[in-house]
């Protein structure tokens, strides 16, 4: 749908930097105020006011808001944060189905644009771990009894950290000795990784997937939607 009318791109504008103000945040501290989301949160609801059809804004909005359970179930599961939960059901009140490029885009387009873009720091870690072994890095020390399918899944999910930073561990001490372990970091508890060489995988906010997959959803649309339709 083509924004029509100076409100419509306020809330555009007012997405935009309420999401990078997340974002920021989320890459400073680690952490979001939830006065920034009552904050945003308030101003969808005065913004009802200014629609030229408030009925039908407002049934965008009701439409839009389906997606608060889900993302909740999600963020319950550990796969993100509270944060970003709240993130996206205030999006979804602020704008509900707006975007500059064709065609009816709703807040569900950027929760699968996000989930495809956090698939990228995967393409990260094979190359850098590639570029270890092919340096002769003998980057699975003191794992030599891990299976050959766990330190394949490792070459995708992480790489070996000399002093990590905001990142989770991906290793565990069984006895004496040290395995991998893949199970799932709950996204609001789990602590950064501080030892010295060791296996981890990066703690990325998932605050900026969201962001990116706003901004895309506004000049592209959906990404998986799209592709599909390019290859047919």
């Amino acid at each position: 749908m083509v924004l029509e009318g100076s409100v419509d791109s306020i809330r555009v504008v007012l997405a935009l930097s309420m999401l990078g103000y997340a974002t920021y945040s989320d890459l400073k501290n680690r952490e979001i105020s939830d006065f920034l989301w009552v904050i945003f949160g308030g101003t969808a609801v005065v913004l009802v006011f200014f629609a030229s059809d408030m009925m039908h804004l407002l049934t965008n909005v009701g439409v839009s808001l389906i997606i608060a359970p889900v993302v909740f179930v999600i963020w319950r599961l550990g796969f993100f944060g509270g944060a970003d939960a709240f993130g996206l059901v205030v999006l979804a009140a602020l704008v509900p189905e707006f975007s500059i490029s064709n065609g009816l885009i709703t807040p569900f387009t950027v929760l699968t644009n996000s989930v495809v873009l956090s698939i990228i720091p995967i393409f990260f870690n094979i190359s850098r771990n590639l570029i270890s072994l092919a340096k002769h890095e003998n980057i699975f020390d003191g794992l030599e009894n891990e299976t050959k399918r766990n330190k394949i899944l490792a070459l995708f999910l992480g790489y070996k950290a000399k002093n990590p930073k905001f990142s989770f561990s991906i290793e565990k001490h069984d006895g004496v000795n040290r395995r991998l372990d893949f199970s799932l970091k709950n996204a609001d508890n789990a602590e950064f990784c501080s030892s010295q060489d060791t296996w981890v995988t990066p703690g990325i906010p998932y605050m900026i997937y969201i962001t990116f997959g706003f901004v895309i959803q506004l000049v592209y649309g959906d990404i998986i939607f799209n592709l599909f339709r390019t290859l047919h």
